[in-house]
């Protein structure tokens, strides 16, 4: 079997570390369940981009000399979450629908997203009220 370059083995290795950073639950997130039963799953949007290169230097000597590199970039930004209610109702909440970035997506999104978290939670205190008056 004839030997390998050594621009695979760079290529190779670079590769293999890129898999490791990007996988399917770097897109698709973990769900979170809230207290009240409401599933949120984060979806992200993943770009990378990746070079290699390298060349055989010219020597005198008989041995083979090779220089090279590779470099690669990643960027993960969030997109949306998809909402899975009690209920079975699902919704998809994107952010930066507005045509800004994903920044401002996310900061007009915070006054609806503080509502919903302070009536989750207030559904929950009004339940313990009413198991406290209950017993």
């Amino acid at each position: 079997m004839a030997e390998q370059h050594p621009i695979n083995g760079l290529m190779d290795t670079s590769m293999e570390k890129i898999r490791e950073l990007v996988d399917v639950n770097t897109i698709i997130g973990d769900p979170i369940t809230s207290p009240d039963g409401t599933i949120i799953i984060p979806v992200s949007k993943v770009s990378f981009g990746f070079v290699a290169g390298g060349s055989d230097l010219p020597t005198k000597a008989p041995k083979d000399v090779f220089a090279g590199g590779s470099g690669a970039g990643i960027t993960i930004n969030p997109q949306a979450f998809i909402v899975v209610q009690r209920d079975g109702d699902v919704k998809m909440l994107e952010l930066g629908s507005n045509g800004g970035g994903s920044l401002e997506g996310i900061i007009s999104g915070v006054p609806d997203l503080i509502s919903k978290v302070k009536a989750i939670f207030s559904k929950d205190n009004d339940e313990e009220a009413g198991e406290a008056t209950e017993e």
